[in-house]
């Protein structure tokens, strides 16, 4: 308003001062024309007056001239030398002395000889614009001198443009007073309110409903802070009645993220933590480190960091595809309010970490997408510690490997033997043929015993029952050293036995026993050089000596003086499958003994241990609970 106002205006005055000077233009040409006409006939009438030096005359003559016409300023004689001679309403003084002022015209230097046209100028005086007439006095041909006439203004003309100025400028004035104070007027009664409004839509957005306006203003704006108002406290009572259920929601959020097995961390495109998961604090020690809003990568470990660094700069920038998934990300997703139902796209790497211990993990990078599926809200990392099923896998395999190697072992030999027999049994002697057959049903059994193993570990991972009886410990250690007499006597390995006398009788299984103290003498002389003992002792417990225990027991211990098992092995080495000679490769077996030792101890409500140390030898004990101790002594025990 103030611009087009301002345009308006200055187009009028300058309208109206263009049609002033207009004016003036054509008064000061009247003028002209009308000074030069008058001066023409004023030199016509006098110049014979002048030439015939008749002053009186030219003064009288003038006088009336001067007297008739209003418009004449003045009347002024000057000779050919210029010096004023006679002039209306002023004249030279009678009498001259050397302090009199002579007054003179100032004209041209060649005027004298181009005198047949008046010459016409005009001058500012504190009256007006005067116009300045000069006429030659010629007589036949003579130059007598000049006639300077002054023509004031159109009084009317002068009157009429100087009202018109005034009054131009007055309205200017009086334009740009009513828009300055309109633009007061607007910013106090229009622009502030206007001002107010936003600053309380910018609070009401940023979530702060409890902004309210308090302007006493009326009309439209009045209408409209009164429903901004209301607005802001219907939003308020809004929050106040959610503000708890929602709370609810993200404390579930939250807690099911921060409960789930996989380490979870949310980044955003910047690659900025914004969550992280205690799973994911335990597998990159990161229990004592604040990482919200700083950059992932600076505080990954080397090798993930090496890995992680181009795909995730991939992944932010939209540039990587692959697989969708919707478990963690979703529930972390929401938990920052992202929509529920958006998808993601991923990818995964497996990653072996070797500090503080060795472990391998799987990294799943899933892009956070917006509800319309456009824009990348963030990435959401899910990291799995897979260490125990990289080690099961190749456990299996080395087992598969292993089983696969004793089976084709012994089958080969019995098959060699067998066809032996087949085509040349009649060229062998009774001897050989009885020596191939002996060798044959060795072989047999060794095949028997390696199915046997695998099936009484199935069997024991499986839900069958067993009943456990009264058992006296002495028959099964005693039905074991017999069994292994020959096989120590063969190695020049001393079998010991150490049994208190008068043993109670225990809970437990004959069978399942029998087996494990099998297994525990067969790895003690497996593992055992000539020269070395192996001894089996048993002796009861007094509850006195159990601080934690109300009933006796009676513990069972197989010792080697033999290799000894290191402790990285120790923690693995009841796991099936596992072998120690896997890492020397120098014994057989097939990593299924001490698996089947612990699971039949478990089924008897106890537990294996051991003790041992490298070139010294190996400990393994466990104990059983009386039989009289037992509250029920037929009970089936899972």
């Amino acid at each position: 308003m103030a611009a087009a106002t301002l345009i308006v205006s200055l187009v009028m005055s300058g309208l109206t001062f263009w049609a002033v000077n207009t004016i003036q233009q054509d008064a000061r040409v009247n003028d002209t024309r009308f000074g030069r006409d008058l001066g023409i006939l004023l030199a016509t009438n006098v110049s014979p007056l002048i030439a015939e030096d008749k002053l009186t005359e030219v003064a009288r003559f003038s006088s009336r001239f001067y007297s008739s016409t209003s418009n004449i300023r003045y009347i002024m004689y000057a000779d050919e030398d210029g010096k004023i001679f006679f002039g209306i309403p002023y004249s030279e003084a009678a009498v001259q002395n050397s302090l009199t002022i002579q007054r003179r015209i100032e004209l041209p230097e060649d005027y004298a000889k181009n005198v047949n046209l008046p010459m016409v100028r005009q001058h500012l005086t504190p009256d007006g614009e005067v116009t300045d007439v000069f006429v030659p006095l010629k007589q036949e041909g003579k130059y007598l001198g000049v006639l300077a006439v002054g023509i004031n203004p159109n009084p009317t003309v002068v009157t009429s443009s100087n009202l018109t100025r005034d009054v131009t400028i007055a309205v200017f004035i009086s334009i740009w007073t009513m828009v300055i104070l309109g633009v007061v007027l607007n910013a106090l009664t229009i622009t502030q309110p206007i001002k107010e409004l936003l600053v309380g839509v910018k609070n009401i957005a940023a979530g702060n409903f409890k902004q309210r306006i308090d302007l006493p203003l009326g009309g439209e704006l009045g209408e409209l802070i009164f429903n901004f108002n209301e607005m802001a406290e219907r939003l308020e009572s809004y929050e106040e009645q959610n503000i708890e259920e929602l709370t609810a929601e993200k404390a579930k959020l939250e807690t099911l993220v921060s409960t789930i097995a996989d380490g979870a961390v949310l980044i955003d495109t910047d690659l900025k933590v914004i969550l992280v998961n205690p799973t994911a604090r335990r597998i990159f020690n990161w229990e004592s480190k604040e990482l919200a809003g700083e950059n992932v990568l600076h505080y990954l470990p080397a090798q993930v960091t090496i890995k992680l660094t181009k795909p995730l700069y991939q992944f932010a920038s939209g540039e990587a595809t692959g697989n969708k998934d919707r478990s963690f990300e979703h529930h972390a997703a929401n938990a920052l309010g992202f929509p529920h139902h958006k998808e993601a796209e991923g990818g995964e790497f497996r990653i072996t970490l070797t500090e503080p211990t060795k472990r391998t993990i799987r990294i799943l990078l899933t892009q956070v997408l917006d509800r319309d599926r456009e824009n990348i809200k963030g990435i959401a990392i899910t990291i799995q510690d897979i260490t125990r099923e990289v080690e099961l896998n190749e456990a299996k395999g080395q087992f598969i490997s292993n089983i696969s190697h004793e089976l084709r072992t012994p089958l080969f030999n019995i098959k060699s033997f067998i066809e032996t027999l087949y085509e040349y049994g009649e060229d062998l002697t009774s001897e050989e043929r009885q020596e191939f057959l002996h060798t044959a049903n060795n072989e047999t059994d060794r095949l028997t015993r390696l199915v046997n193993d695998v099936l009484d570990l199935s069997r024991l991972e499986s839900s069958n029952t067993y009943h456990l009886e009264c058992v006296e410990v002495a028959r099964p250690i005693e039905q074991t050293l017999r069994t292994y007499q020959l096989n120590a006597k063969d190695k020049g390995i001393e079998l010991i036995k150490e049994i208190e006398a008068n043993l109670p009788f225990v809970l437990g299984h004959y069978d399942l026993l029998l087996q494990v103290l099998a297994n525990l003498v067969g790895n003690a002389l497996k593992f055992t050089t000539a020269g070395g003992r192996v001894a089996i002792r048993t002796y009861q417990l007094n509850p006195s000596n159990l601080n934690f225990e109300k009933k006796g027991k009676v513990r069972v211990e197989v010792s080697d003086t033999g290799t000894g098992i290191s402790s990285e092995d120790r923690d693995a080495i009841f796991d099936r499958f596992y072998r120690v000679e896997n890492r020397v490769h120098t014994l057989e077996g097939t990593g299924l003994g001490l698996s089947i030792v612990k699971n039949i101890m478990e089924k008897h409500n106890t537990q294996i241990n051991l003790v041992s140390e490298i070139g010294v030898g190996t400990t393994f004990w466990f104990d059983l609970t009386l039989y009289e101790d037992a509250q029920k002594p037929e009970e089936a025990l899972q």
